[in-house]
């Protein structure tokens, strides 16, 4: 059995605790500000793309989905969601299945999608240590946030809602050139929060590439660096 850890959720749908098993992805900064700014209704079919330890399932059941799908590429988070289901009693609302992005649900048409899948270069990844196995969402960030966005419209129910995270501290504008060519112009900002950003990580070699590049984008206050996040509703055209 996994040695596991304890995380409180605080934000919208809570609080409720969660264990985290080793492997499973902890709920971020990112995780808090979408879990706050999306909106479920009563009876509503959601997709939880990469849903971790399973918490903006728990959140999307408790605002009143009717059936919440996550998927998980690890099957330890998919096993480590499924426990916190039962334990929280949100079995009979959740379930979880192991696979890529949407592969595991291709009969499922949602009226929510969250769409909140690694988006950070795989070398932060690996010098924040914010995931587990080190992997963060492809060389610039943007690649497998692009592959989810070149699938998500088949899942989504006509008059469907997508809630899809961005960030300064990924290529951001491949990422919205990607979603506005699945959504057009029915992208609407939700919610933005701005974070630091340790200088330590920043003087990494192959970070302060991606930064000279232009990739990243940072904004300098005082001695502290920081990156913007970016929740977007979009809309099925």
């Amino acid at each position: 059995m996994n040695d596991s850890k304890f995380y409180t959720w605080k934000g919208a749908g809570g609080p409720f605790d969660l264990a985290i098993d080793t492997g499973v992805f902890t709920p971020s900064s990112t995780s808090r500000v979408l879990g706050d700014a999306m909106s479920v209704r009563p009876g509503d079919t959601v997709i939880d793309a990469g849903c971790g330890s399973g918490v903006l399932s728990f959140v999307a059941a408790r605002l009143g989905a009717e059936r919440v799908i996550g998927t998980d590429i690890t099957p330890a988070a998919v096993a480590c969601a499924t426990r916190n289901a039962k334990e929280l009693g949100l079995a009979d609302v959740t379930e979880f299945r192991c696979g890529s992005l949407f592969e595991p649900v291709p009969e499922i048409q949602a009226d929510v999608v969250i769409a909140d899948v690694s988006g950070i270069p795989d070398v932060v990844a690996q010098a924040t240590g914010w995931f587990p196995d080190g992997h963060g969402g492809g060389p610039t960030g943007a690649e497998l946030p692009v592959a989810m966005l070149d699938r998500i419209i088949d899942h989504m129910a006509p008059g469907g809602l997508a809630y899809l995270p961005t960030g300064s501290l990924q290529n951001e504008s491949v990422v919205l050139k990607a979603a506005r060519r699945v959504f057009g112009d029915d992208m609407e900002t939700v919610a933005t929060r701005d974070f630091p950003l340790p200088e330590a990580i920043t003087r990494a070699r192959d970070v302060a590439r991606l930064i000279s590049d232009g990739v990243i984008r940072l904004t300098k206050r005082g001695s502290r660096l920081f990156w913007r996040l970016t929740i977007w509703r979009c809309g099925r055209p």
